[in-house]
């Protein structure tokens, strides 16, 4: 069984004014989800709010404590200027954080296999600031909770989004506990200019962490070659959860990025992945929906990941 988070206050998290991550997003892949019967394929799970000692397990109290501020304020920016408070901000970003948390907790304890959570997947938080329409980073705070909450001894993080997931990567970087495999857009050529084939990991955990960059209008069949070393890096960690970013800006025509993917790279993905948790992990994957600002592009692009999870 698979759990699909969904509802208003999660679909709250989006920027006014026509930002291009607007609070419109939920909606436009509910409706092609129920239009394909995906919402009676998953069970609906509503939305939560994490607490801010939840949200320390990443964030630094005094970051948390800014957001809160600039939130009652209802102005103001978060980052240099991509990433504007609104009024409710904080509740908001706390709702995506709460429910991831409670996606994984739901996995763990085997109320679901699998689940996901469309608005989610903010990737460029880092633990002290806001970057890149991300104001908490749910990656790192449910990576974080099955390390340190839970005992984990394993954690794979997979990130097929068309930006590479710095917040993640830097925050676990000489963490050799945290497998990380992230194929995006060349850094050279999109924010935020990170991710090159060099970085993989630090430390002790040098080898654990694996950054393909693709070229502006890498197709699926780029997709498909370099799949493999992908796959093989988190087959070699063995992981005990697995955690897909799986991003739509990688799609074709998305006007914030220029990879030429589709749907079926999601699919593929996800397929993949559900395979992988069911041999290493009793069958634990989180899939978090990450960017993509073309409607009809992220509609189709997390529906394919809902039917691979939903698939027996």
């Amino acid at each position: 069984m698979a759990c699909l988070f969904t509802g208003e206050a999660l679909g709250r998290y989006g920027f006014p004014g026509g930002h291009p991550f607007g609070p419109d997003r939920l909606e436009a892949f509910m409706v092609e989800a129920r239009r394909r019967g995906l919402d009676q394929k998953a069970s609906l799970c509503d939305p939560e709010r994490a607490s801010p000692a939840v949200l320390e397990r990443f964030h630094e109290p005094g970051y948390i404590e800014r957001v809160q501020h600039l939130s009652a304020q209802g102005t103001g920016s978060l980052d240099l200027g991509d990433t504007p408070a609104f009024p409710g901000v904080y509740e908001a970003a706390a709702t995506v954080v709460g429910s991831a948390v409670a996606a994984a907790e739901g996995i763990l304890a085997g109320r679901w296999r699998r689940a996901f959570v469309p608005i989610g997947g903010l990737h460029h938080a880092r633990r002290d600031r806001a970057s890149g329409f991300c104001v908490f980073n749910d990656c790192g705070v449910v990576i974080e909770t099955l390390l340190r909450n839970h005992g984990l001894e394993r954690v794979a993080y997979v990130d097929i989004d068309a930006h590479h997931g710095d917040g993640v990567y830097y925050a676990f970087e000489a963490n050799p506990k945290v497998w990380t495999a992230d194929c995006h857009q060349d850094g050279r050529t999109l924010f935020p200019g990170t991710g090159a084939a060099g970085e993989r990991g630090a430390g002790q955990a040098e080898g654990t962490k694996l950054n393909i960059p693709l070229s502006p209008g890498a197709d699926d069949n780029a997709f498909h070659h370099i799949w493999p070393r992908l796959e093989a890096h988190i087959e070699a960690a063995r992981p005990d959860f697995i955690l897909l970013q799986c991003g739509a800006d990688s799609l074709g025509g998305d006007p914030l990025a220029n990879l030429a993917l589709t749907e079926k790279a999601h699919s593929h993905a996800a397929e993949r992945l559900r395979l992988l948790a069911e041999r290493w992990c009793h069958g634990r994957l989180l899939a978090l929906g990450g960017g993509g600002y073309n409607r009809g592009n992220l509609a189709r692009a997390w529906c394919a990941v809902t039917e691979a999870m939903t698939d027996l």
